[in-house]
C-alpha cells in the first residue's frame, strides 16, 4: 500500500536528481575557430502577422427616411428575405413540393360537464 511518509519520499528524490542528471544528452564538441566561421547560422527572416492590417472604418451613416425608402423601392423586407432564401416568393422549395398536412377533422366535438 501507498504511504506518504515525508522520509520515503526524501529518499526518493535525491535518486530521481540523478537519473534526471544522467539521461541529459552529452554536449557537442566546441568547434575549431576555422570550422565556425564556415558553419555560421543563416540570416532569419521576419514577417509580422499585422503586415497587411487595415484598421477598422465605420460607414457613413445615411438618414433613415433615405434608408427606409431603399428598402422600398427594393420591394421591402420581402424581397430581402427572398434573397436570402435564393427562392422566389411563388415557389415552393423542390424538397417540400410533395408534401400535404392534413386537416383536423371537425367531427370531434368538445364535451361539456
Amino acid at each position: 500500500m501507498f504511504h506518504s511518509l515525508p522520509a520515503r519520499w526524501l529518499a526518493v528524490f535525491p535518486a530521481l536528481a540523478a537519473l534526471a542528471a544522467a539521461a541529459q544528452p552529452v554536449p557537442a564538441p566546441a568547434p575549431a575557430a576555422g570550422e565556425a566561421a564556415a558553419r555560421a547560422p543563416t540570416a532569419l527572416s521576419y514577417k509580422s502577422a499585422l503586415e497587411g492590417y487595415r484598421p477598422f472604418t465605420d460607414d457613413k451613416p445615411i438618414p433613415w427616411k433615405e434608408a427606409n425608402e431603399t428598402v422600398r423601392q427594393r420591394g421591402g423586407w420581402k424581397a430581402y428575405a427572398e434573397e436570402a432564401a435564393g427562392t422566389g416568393a411563388s415557389e415552393a422549395p423542390a424538397a417540400h413540393q410533395g408534401h400535404a398536412m392534413p386537416m383536423p377533422s371537425t367531427n370531434n366535438k368538445e364535451k361539456k360537464p
